[in-house]
């Protein structure tokens, strides 16, 4: 998800350096029918990117997660949730 999220920012030309650009990634895993499965994961995304390219970020992060093999391959079995926090240089 953070590799998805980081190409789609690179076309917008948003760099996404790893002194800009982190995750906070947590998850819950349940025993189902006694079975241990994942069953949501939570991501915070932390962007710094340059002045005026914050709501461009935004527009990305709205719609990165359907391009994302990853996260379209587990959806409707575990819950993704994801917050982007931008902040402008």
């Amino acid at each position: 998800m953070m590799g998805t999220l980081a190409t789609a920012l690179a076309s917008r030309k948003i760099p996404t350096h790893t002194d800009r650009y982190s995750a906070l990634v947590e998850g819950d895993i349940e025993d189902i029918d006694g079975v241990l499965r994942i069953s949501r994961i939570r991501v915070l995304y932390k962007l710094n990117v340059p002045a005026g390219k914050a709501g461009e970020a935004r527009e990305v992060f709205a719609g990165y997660l359907k391009g994302c093999p990853a996260a379209m391959s587990v959806c409707g079995c575990i819950e993704i949730s994801d917050i982007l926090e931008v902040t402008e240089l």
